[in-house]
């Protein structure tokens, strides 16, 4: 579906509104009828709605939902603020490289109008609270690169020649457009490859990262981290390696735990330290399918003791793995930071399982935040890396020209709207049909995020306070609930 700019769906309103002033219907004998406008009703819950139909997309409903004493026989989520559980950080994207390059070379007023969509928290926007960057290329940059390649037989031990000119065309400003909305945004960095020659097979796909480049590579983060604070975007995390277990993408490096682990506690670690970094280290950023990879560096003290919490992705595994490592250890924050949407995908079923399962699901499991993958493609699921590069990757929005919101755009701003940063999420009761997560916002309110998995609408209570109020959510609608 494709969406007017702000200022084409004011101008539609604005028409919309005179006709119903000069009333667009008429009687047998020729006279007008006045159409009045409908009158919010008084509410002590806002319901924002989306439909797995697409018949309704993130609309706030006009419906009547006050508290009561009065009992019912409807199932009952109980939201319970005596239980509280992880402070939020954020929900959001991968802000790829060839998302920027899409973004960036979009119109003056069309890219400040879809930014401001994005990252903003007026009437209107989504608010994303929360961004992925690749540190270099990923699999969605149109070219393979790192900050610091050198010709064959070459090394560049200091780090001298270190770069980041090849992010100044689009990230870059990018991101700095983005901070302008919301200067407190949190970014993660993740790498997908170390330099060629730092690697066992030279190359940008595959190999491992040679241990006598160990001490260079942990340079190499920190002047990363130092050259983006010097363009005024602040890293709040890195991890590793993205998917340390996958050496197939275009580019990628495989990494066990073990060497990771040992990477920490003898160069990055120490090297954020001598350099005053207080970037978070987060460890794993792979598939929940193996627990014990973070499991393995956080028993290692020397290492545990730089490190943050560790990063998840659900391509493998149950999300239950996430509190499996937070329960292990329970001082380390967990991250639920990648899953895509395969194209041309299933709006009803991807918006069901990406809300059960991660929205509800990683939060549920102790995870400060919920990415989903790619931020922009286009509409052939471009750019992406030759040979190696994710072909099918469906963006939240595709940049046709004109701007398309896809399931991962709903998915997230169902949370990101009303979730801000600095929310703790709060106690809500388990459903098998009515998936479902509750939080406590930085302004004092409940936010509570249901999905109904069933075949059937659904009527429900929820019950706050010793008091109930009884919605009915479509089936494989979401709702997010508001008081």
């Amino acid at each position: 579906m494709k969406f007017l700019s702000f200022a084409g769906l004011a101008f539609t309103i604005i028409l919309i509104s005179c006709a119903c002033k000069k009333g667009i219907k008429t009687t047998e004998t020729g006279g007008e009828i006045i159409n009045p406008p409908i009158a919010p009703v008084s509410s002590d819950v806002a319901f924002w709605l989306t439909k797995g139909d697409r018949s309704i997309l993130l609309q706030k409903q006009n419906v009547a939902l006050n508290f009561a004493t009065t009992n019912n026989s409807n199932t009952t989520i109980e939201v319970d603020e005596a239980q509280v559980f992880q402070t939020i950080d954020g929900f959001g994207y991968t802000l790829t490289g060839g998302s920027a390059s899409l973004i960036n070379n979009l119109g003056a007023a069309e890219k400040d109008a879809l930014i401001k969509e994005l990252f903003s928290t007026e009437e209107g926007a989504i608010g994303v609270s929360y961004l992925r960057v690749s540190i270099g290329a990923s699999d969605l940059s149109a070219n393979v690169f790192t900050y610091n390649e050198r010709p064959a037989g070459q090394t560049d031990i200091n780090q001298e020649q270190f770069s980041i000119a090849a992010e100044l065309s689009d990230l870059v400003p990018v991101l700095k457009k983005i901070l302008a909305i919301n200067p407190s945004i949190k970014i993660l960095g993740s790498p997908w490859t170390a330099p060629t020659w730092m690697k066992s097979n030279k190359a940008y796909k595959g190999g491992t990262l040679l241990p006598e480049y160990y001490q260079s590579y942990a340079k190499y983060f920190a002047k990363y981290i130092q050259a983006m604070k010097a363009e005024g975007i602040t890293i709040d995390a890195i991890t590793i390696q993205n998917e340390p277990l996958h050496p197939g993408n275009t580019p990628s490096m495989y990494m066990e735990a073990v060497d990771q682990a040992k990477f920490i506690k003898t160069a990055l670690g120490p090297a954020f330290e001598t350099a005053g970094l207080k970037t978070k280290i987060i460890v794993y950023d792979h598939n929940a399918d193996r627990p014990d990879y973070p499991m393995a560096i956080l028993a290692d003290p020397d290492a545990n003791k730089y490190v943050d919490g560790s990063a998840f992705h659900l391509y493998g595994g149950n999300i239950s793995a996430l509190s499996t490592v937070r329960n292990a250890y329970p001082d380390k924050h967990i991250y639920f930071t990648e899953q895509w949407v395969g194209g041309p995908g299933n709006f009803g079923e991807d918006l069901k399982w990406h809300i059960s399962t991660l929205i509800v699901g990683a939060t549920r499991n102790w995870s400060r935040n919920v990415l989903e993958w790619n931020l922009a493609a286009d509409p052939n699921y471009n750019p992406h890396t030759p040979d190696g590069g994710c072909t099918t990757c469906l963006g939240a929005i595709t940049i046709a020209p004109g701007i398309t919101r896809n399931v991962a755009y709903y998915v997230i701003a169902h949370a990101s709207k009303f979730v801000r940063p600095g929310s703790v999420r709060i106690g809500s009761t388990l459903n098998s049909t009515l998936a479902n997560v509750a939080f406590k916002t930085t302004d004092g309110k409940r936010a509570l995020i249901v999905m109904n998995t069933n075949t059937a609408d659904q009527t429900f209570n929820i019950k706050h306070n010793s008091k109930i109020v009884t919605t009915t959510l479509p089936a494989g609608a979401a709702g997010t609930y508001v008081w």
